[in-house]
């Protein structure tokens, strides 16, 4: 597997256009997860917005500074998921959410691309100087719980979230 993070730049226009169509078609016929949610605030079709407004720089109305990357399949060029890492925790983002929402296009699941997105984005994390790393996922979400506990992730507890969607809380320690 040859992947790389990438930040998203005119020349995947046409490639995060097509993820996006994808996993919005899912969503819709199959109720799929639309995570990281920060891929799908804005619309791509105004590219130049998109952009601008993909990551918040400072925090406000409740949001923390976040990085957006994208995960790259260099063999085939084609983009396969996104991570969003958010800088710091707030009172809501500790309860439900975490450090880190991840996510990858429904084609690609079950290949292993969330294992080694999220191996990637803690090396960012801990750029950041983020000691201790939070993931949440669902309970019933077996595909996510691996790929956090082979990063290192050891379940805390167990929450109904506000949706009433039994959530799982992760702490994975960076060294």
């Amino acid at each position: 597997m040859n992947v790389k993070l990438i930040k998203l730049t005119e020349e995947y226009k046409e490639q995060l256009g097509e993820m996006i169509d994808e996993w919005k078609a899912d969503v819709v016929l199959n109720g799929t997860n639309g995570s990281p949610s920060a891929i799908f605030k804005n619309d791509y079709h105004d590219f130049d917005s998109y952009l601008k407004n993909l990551e918040h720089k400072e925090a406000s109305n409740g949001k923390v500074p976040d990085s957006v990357y994208f995960l790259l399949d260099e063999d085939r060029n084609i983009l396969v998921g996104a991570v969003n890492i958010r800088h710091y925790l707030n009172e809501a983002l500790l309860k439900e959410g975490g450090h880190i929402g991840d996510g990858v296009r429904p084609s690609e699941r079950r290949k292993g691309y969330a294992t080694e997105m999220i191996r990637l984005a803690l090396i960012e994390c801990k750029k950041l100087g983020i000691d201790r790393v939070l993931m949440t996922c669902d309970k019933d979400n077996i595909g996510s719980q691996k790929s956090i506990i082979k990063n290192g992730g050891v379940l805390e507890n167990e929450f109904v979230g506000e949706d009433g969607t039994v959530e799982q809380r992760y702490w994975i320690t960076l060294r």
